[in-house]
């Protein structure tokens, strides 16, 4: 019997926590620019309390900048990689993409009558939350399947974006494009004006967030790592080329696929590095395995009174959604990695505060 085709599209954390966090969905189923800072830290980052985080962002760009430093580094090194999903913005209680899937099921139906009455779509458009919660992972990957893949990528684009014009988060009410955090993009306008280019190397598929990573964040699709899965060349009847997505995985961007994915895409190793999670690990400690003055920091979700509080590491609930491991923050101590406290290291979490 031939495997089944991991789905593309979508990272293995993602994949892993959907069954658990079926119950929470809601019953419904049914603008980065900014002038140059300034050179010096005065009036700089100012979404972040003065400590040792916003300390280390600051001695590490000013150690790699400044020609007289030995760690300094050319311009043209200049590499910082940032995972998207609770490093960028809020990934509770579920993954964005998840989301997604599964408010585009009654579309797809729509599209294709013959499934209204096939598990696990009729399931989902039951709006059942104990019957959704029991569907089994080949029923979501059925699911998945069917939302990401068999369209043309213009089709797919249009789509994704026009969900994130009007999708909202149910605890803020509001687009998940408003809720990025806002010390992190204060991060990547500073570093950015020092001359480093910023990546996003997420386990989130790639083309979804290529769709809205240029007005959210300020980065260009090409400046995008994710999960990726193949594609189809093809003529249509007036003979334009045109390319249709396939449920044909090229690359799992999660764990140690980070790593491969940086390579594959960059091909220079990352001088700075930010995640939350144990997906994340692996990208870090490559980080750091680089000769001179590096950046690796993780953040902690702590402050569940203006955003989440997770972990299992410091005591925190434990979750399948962004795992912060204990052994992750042990290793993060250890080898000096930075941990931000979101409840102790942020003024404000979103610009809209």
């Amino acid at each position: 019997m031939k495997p089944i085709a991991r789905t593309p599209g979508i990272d293995r954390r993602a994949l892993l926590s959907i069954l658990a966090l079926l119950p929470a969905l809601s019953a419904a189923l049914l603008p980065v620019s900014a002038p140059a800072q300034t050179s010096t830290p005065g009036g700089l980052l100012p979404s972040w309390n003065d400590g040792a985080a916003k300390q280390a962002i600051f001695d590490f760009v000013r150690a790699t900048i400044d020609r007289s430093s030995p760690s300094y580094v050319l311009p043209e090194d200049r590499i910082a990689v940032f995972d998207q999903d609770g490093t960028l913005w809020v990934e509770h209680p579920m993954y964005t993409q998840v989301v997604y899937c599964l408010e585009r099921v009654p579309a797809v139906v729509a599209k294709k009558p013959e499934l209204r009455n096939v598990e696990p779509f009729k399931t989902v458009l039951s709006g059942n939350r104990e019957a959704m919660a029991k569907l089994s992972m080949g029923d979501i990957e059925k699911i998945l399947a069917a939302t990401l893949t068999g369209m043309k990528v213009e089709e797919f684009n249009a789509e994704a974006k026009k969900w994130m014009e009007t999708a909202k988060h149910p605890r803020w009410n509001r687009l998940y494009t408003e809720l990025v955090y806002q010390p992190m993009l204060e991060v990547l306008r500073y570093l950015r004006d020092n001359a480093y280019k910023t990546y996003i190397v997420t386990g989130g598929g790639q083309d979804f967030v290529r769709v809205y990573a240029e007005k959210v964040y300020g980065i260009p699709p090409e400046q995008v790592i994710g999960t990726a899965g193949g594609t189809k060349y093809a003529y249509a009847s007036d003979g334009k080329a045109f390319l249709t997505k396939e449920p044909k995985l090229l690359l799992n961007d999660n764990n140690a696929g980070k790593v491969e994915g940086i390579h594959m895409m960059i091909g220079r190793r990352p001088y700075a590095a930010f995640g939350n999670s144990t997906g994340d690990r692996q990208m870090l400690e490559w980080t750091a395995a680089g000769a001179g003055a590096r950046l690796k920091m993780l953040l902690l979700h702590d402050d569940a009174a203006r955003e989440y509080a997770y972990g299992p590491a410091q005591g925190l609930p434990d979750t399948k959604v962004g795992t912060f491991t204990p052994a992750l923050y042990d290793e993060a101590k250890k080898n000096g990695w930075t941990v931000i406290s979101m409840k102790n290291d942020w003024k404000r979490i979103f610009a809209f505060e």
